[in-house]
């Protein structure tokens, strides 16, 4: 793969398993310097390991994003052990609370909003200026097909808000950005095998609903189910180009 990123500094989030860790090691691959940023310190560790086996450095930021503190720690140590960023990939993501909306605690529902939104958008916030400046940098936010069918997996509905507002964000950020020499695109990454729908089929129908449950168990004995190294591939196409403003939808492509 040339290293047509060489120089450049990464950040991305949830990086330390499925489509987070892949994004990280396609990174360096390219050329990249990654700061990994997760919430588990083991996975954490495995994934800047990917890094550093490409010959690129590493930095691995134990974080919450949620956490209003989280953006300034990720700027700090970034900045401070790898330079200037120039790209963010906005992908950790919860997909709590699930089932009937009468049920949800209302304060769970907002911290999928925090952690779904709110945190990307923080990131986003911290980097922009440095970016903007420098003429050239790349912010790819991952979303999902639900934010194009809100309804189709009912018992989602945290989920299906929160990635909604977060491809409205994206495409009102890249139209504000236009001519900046940053791009802002999303990707859907389509039915991937990662830990997050596995944790959904390990849920009790009742709990969750019995349609949600048995569509996630569908999904996986199809085996149709995608390898996060798809995606992965898919973002670095974005980083690549000098497209905004995209929705690019893995599930298009199949």
């Amino acid at each position: 793969m040339p290293e047509h990123l060489e120089g450049r500094v990464a950040v991305v989030t949830g990086a330390g398993r499925g489509i987070g860790r892949a994004t990280a090691a396609l990174l360096a691959r390219a050329g990249a310097d990654v700061a990994c940023v997760a919430r588990t310190g083991s996975e954490l560790a495995e994934a800047a390991a990917g890094v550093r086996a490409a010959g690129r450095q590493a930095v691995e930021i134990q974080a919450d994003i949620s956490d209003p503190g989280a953006a300034a720690l990720i700027a700090a140590r970034t900045h401070a052990e790898l330079g200037d960023v120039g790209v963010l990939v906005n992908n950790a993501a919860t997909v709590t609370p699930l089932g009937p909306t009468a049920a949800v605690d209302p304060d769970q529902w907002a911290r999928a909003i925090a952690v779904n939104v709110v945190g990307p958008m923080r990131l986003t916030r911290i980097f922009l200026d440095g970016m903007v400046k420098r003429g050239w940098g790349r912010i790819v936010n991952l979303s999902s097909g639900i934010a194009a069918a809100p309804g189709s997996m009912v018992g989602m509905n945290a989920y299906a808000t929160s990635k909604s507002a977060l491809e409205a964000h994206t495409l009102n950020l890249a139209a504000e950005l236009a001519g900046t020499g940053v791009t802002v695109n999303v990707l859907r990454p389509g039915m991937v095998d990662t830990a997050m729908p596995a944790w959904i089929r390990d849920q009790r129908p009742a709990e969750i609903g019995s349609a949600l449950h048995e569509r996630f168990m569908t999904m996986q004995e199809s085996g149709m189910m995608a390898s996060p190294s798809g995606p992965a591939g898919m973002i670095l196409e974005l980083i690549s180009g000098e497209l905004t403003g995209q929705i690019a939808d893995a599930g298009s492509r199949s």
